[in-house]
């Protein structure tokens, strides 16, 4: 737990930086010396390195996911939402998933010359790839590095089938590739809506596009005739899951042709970073959301037990899956996604050379 002495960094949903599970020593700050010094700088500056994986498509066996192959521009996310289940993910850097898991961002510079090479090997079928799925391809460093823009760029002379999954409005920027992607049923985006209320967005998901700018998103991507399903996750215990009219409502006016759900994770060190999240900026809700939390995890904060660890156990879990497929069904949103079309895959040049074979 942090201490009230401790300074917050302003604009980071990680109010701690708890220990990394796998490093047998750590530094602490003298909070006595914090005391009778100067106070730091109150913001964290976001640090960027370079990412030097020889591959960039990762495959996937867990029996709950929805796809099999992906790729993650980046590894550390500055988007910052305090209840994101990839900020373990950091500790294997020997980093700590709370403010370093948002500050210190690897960027796969090399990932449009990586993808270019894996689509054009013999054994590539053309099967669906998930850009995302651990960390935003959008987040603000994509701004500044364009690596999502370089891989749909590579996807598009390929033919290659494509889902997005994000929670900013900047896949916006990238509507010239991806409306005649959506064209020829090569691309879904899915847009994350956590929540309608902007106050609580601002602090939950502190550097993520807001509830209006992402159903605006929504709004314009389905104009453009790019399918669009909406996330509502995670869904959080006593916190946003009385919002789920409301979300599946709001989605459905904007265009959305699909919903779905995911119960929140809280996997290792989320853990503590996200009930030091309720203290900050929740008190009140703390001892109601972690009950409830609880009540959806048979008396843990997590689970990890494949088809339990999206959807939760108990009563309480269960009026949560009730609620949503009830409001899903009303309003044509249980639906799966367009089927993508997996045949016009053509491997894309390599050296300006097209394989033959």
């Amino acid at each position: 737990m942090a201490s009230p002495n401790q300074p917050r960094p302003k604009g980071r949903g990680a109010p701690v930086s708890p220990p990394n599970r796998f490093e047998t020593a750590r530094l602490e700050d003298d909070l006595e010396q914090l005391q009778h010094s100067e106070p730091p700088p109150g913001r964290v500056a976001t640090e960027f390195f370079a990412d030097s994986s020889q591959s960039v498509i990762c495959k996937n066996n867990s029996p709950d996911i929805p796809f099999r192959y992906s790729i993650n521009p980046y590894r550390g996310c500055e988007h910052g939402c305090a209840y994101c289940y990839a900020r373990p993910g950091h500790e294997l850097l020997g980093m700590n998933a709370g403010i370093d898991f948002e500050s210190k961002v690897l960027v796969k510079r090399d990932a449009a010359k990586l993808l270019r090479r894996e689509l054009a090997s013999k054994s590539w079928r053309g099967e669906p790839i998930a850009v995302s799925g651990v960390t935003d391809c959008y987040q603000p460093a994509e701004r500044c590095f364009r690596i999502t823009r370089s891989l749909l760029e590579v996807m598009a002379e390929a033919n290659q089938a494509v889902t997005l999954i994000t929670k900013n409005a900047l896949v916006l920027r990238d509507l010239d590739l991806l409306a005649p992607m959506a064209a020829r049923k090569l691309v879904h985006v899915g847009v994350s809506l956590t929540t309608l209320d902007a106050s609580l967005a601002r602090t939950l998901e502190p550097r993520t596009s807001s509830p209006e700018a992402r159903l605006r998103c929504i709004r314009e991507l389905s104009a453009a005739g790019v399918p669009v399903r909406a996330m509502t996750a995670p869904v959080i215990p006593g916190l946003n899951d009385e919002e789920i009219p409301q979300l599946l409502a709001a989605a459905k006016e904007a265009g959305a042709v699909s919903a779905s759900y995911i119960l929140l994770r809280l996997p290792w060190a989320v853990a503590p970073v996200f009930l030091e999240w309720l203290d900050a900026h929740r008190p009140l809700a703390r001892a109601k959301v972690e009950s409830l939390i609880r009540a959806s995890r048979e008396g843990a904060l997590n689970d990890s037990q494949w088809g339990k660890r999206m959807r939760g156990d108990g009563a309480y879990a269960e009026s949560i899956r009730q609620t949503f497929a009830v409001f899903a069904r009303k309003h044509g949103l249980d639906q799966p996604s367009p089927p993508l079309d997996t045949t016009q895959f053509r491997p894309p040049t390599v050296g300006g050379q097209r394989m033959l074979f």
